[in-house]
This record gives C-alpha cells, sequence and structure tokens, in this order.
C-alpha cells in the first residue's frame, strides 16, 4: 500500500489486491480490459493501483460472482445500481439467508451422523426438515381439483427415495438461484431473470396434475396465478426470501407469460 499525494488517499498495487482479494493479477487485468473494474491510476511503471472505492467495487464483484451470476450482468448490476451501501446492503441479507440455509443443513447433518454413531433409526422428519409436499393440497383443489391434486400425489408418492431426492435437490437450486437474482439487483426483465423464469416454467410443466402439465392446458394462466400467489402467500414467499425476493420471481415470470406464453 502507497500514498499518492498529501491529498489522495491510500491506494495498493495489483499484486496487493491480487493477495488481498484472493484472486489473481490477470483476473484485475481482465476485468481492467472489459470495464467492469478499472484501477484508479497506472504508475510509470505502468503497474495498476486501485483506491478504495476500487476496491469496494472489487468486493461487489467478488459477492456477485459467489450468487453465480456472470461477468455482463455484474456489469448490468454495476450500471443499475450506483449507491454502495445499498447494494452491500442486499448481498448481506442474502448472505443471512444462506447463512440461515446452511446452518439447518449442518444441523441435519450432525442428527444424521449422531443416529449413525449411536445405531439408532433415521428419523426422516429430522433428516428432510421443512419439506411436506401436502402442505398446499388445500391451495391446489380449491384452484385447480381435487384431481390435479390426486394426480400431482400419486405422481410424488410413485417415486422412489433417491428419486424425491434428486426432484427436491434441483428445486432447491432454482429457490436459491431465484434468491440469488433477486439480491442481486438484476432486472426481472432481463436475460439472466428471463432464464430463471424459463427454468421454472419447464418445473412447472414437469409435474402432472397442474394445469401446465395437461395438454392444452392455460399454461400462461396458471403461471400468472401462480407468481401472483408468491407474493400474496407468506408460505410461498419464504421460498424465495420473502415478499421482495417473491416479488422479484413474480415480475420475472409475468414478463415471460407476456412474451413467451
Amino acid at each position: 500500500m502507497e500514498a499518492t499525494d498529501a491529498k489522495a488517499g491510500p491506494d495498493w498495487s495489483i499484486q496487493d489486491v491480487a493477495r488481498l482479494a484472493g484472486t489473481t493479477s490477470r483476473t484485475l487485468r481482465h476485468y481492467d480490459e472489459i470495464g467492469l473494474l478499472k484501477p484508479s491510476r497506472v504508475g510509470s511503471n505502468g503497474y495498476r493501483y486501485y483506491d478504495g472505492a476500487a476496491l469496494l467495487q472489487l468486493q461487489r464483484i467478488l459477492l456477485l460472482r459467489e450468487l453465480g451470476l456472470g461477468l455482463p450482468a455484474i456489469a448490468e448490476v454495476s450500471r443499475r445500481q450506483t449507491d454502495p451501501a445499498k447494494a452491500l446492503g442486499r448481498h448481506l441479507e442474502w448472505l443471512a439467508r444462506e447463512q440461515e440455509r446452511l446452518t439447518k443443513q449442518m444441523a441435519s447433518v450432525r442428527q444424521t451422523i449422531e443416529t449413525l454413531k449411536d445405531g439408532g433409526d433415521m428419523v426422516a422428519e429430522k433428516m428432510f426438515d421443512g419439506f411436506d409436499h401436502t402442505q398446499y393440497k388445500d391451495e391446489v383443489e380449491e384452484r385447480w381439483g381435487k384431481d390435479s391434486y390426486a394426480k400431482s400425489d400419486a405422481w410424488w408418492r410413485g417415486m422412489g427415495a433417491v428419486e424425491q431426492r434428486e426432484w427436491k435437490s434441483r428445486a432447491a437450486k432454482l429457490g436459491n438461484d431465484w434468491i440469488a437474482a433477486a439480491g442481486s439487483g438484476l432486472s426481472p426483465a432481463g436475460p439472466e431473470a428471463q432464464d430463471l423464469a424459463r427454468r421454472h416454467v419447464a418445473w412447472l410443466t414437469s409435474i402432472p396434475g397442474t394445469p401446465a402439465a395437461e395438454d392444452g392446458g392455460d399454461v400462461k394462466g396458471y403461471v400468472v396465478g401462480l407468481a401472483e400467489m408468491y407474493v400474496a402467500d407468506a408460505r410461498f414467499a419464504a421460498n424465495y426470501g420473502g415478499e421482495q425476493g417473491a416479488g422479484f420471481v413474480r415480475d420475472a415470470l409475468l414478463a415471460y407469460a407476456e412474451k413467451r406464453l
């Protein structure tokens, strides 16, 4: 680290920044080349130097990379969110939700390990805490009829344990990707969110008994109705990090339905 002059704050060389951030000088040069992270100055020796504002931008980039965003999406977010404190606040909210999710998973695994060590019987409710495929039974029957629920229920119960775990894993991945996108500041109508909407609709159409899965079914009406329900019902909203995240999912699905369905 070095001070540039009496008025300017300290800055750090590209080598120092790479070491501190756990990245490489090559990556930082690439970020400069694509306009994602410009150095605050370039020395007479050609070395890049970064001040506090540049480090803040780098922190945001690395956080968004952790969320799974590509560099073009990160560039879009950076253009849209000019208030760094607000942007980092949203990142912090996402990290808190992720911490809570991982804490639950860790507790579940610890419980399983203790059960195995003690030679006890596995308790499914503890292993898969929080998952109940019947919890929306009344809503499904009221909106789409008892036959719809019966078909979906039979489909689910007809799966083996491994198939159920794989399906739940895919559903959880989709939910986490929605939460990450909502916390990143992306536009619901942007390409990243619209790709999530495409995956979401494909997921819905894979579940027997739903209007989206039936030949000639009202897929658009079904998707729009669910999108609104995600926000209106706190149980649904919880799957997407709360009302704000659910609102992002709704807006993305509505945009997708309008253009694609």
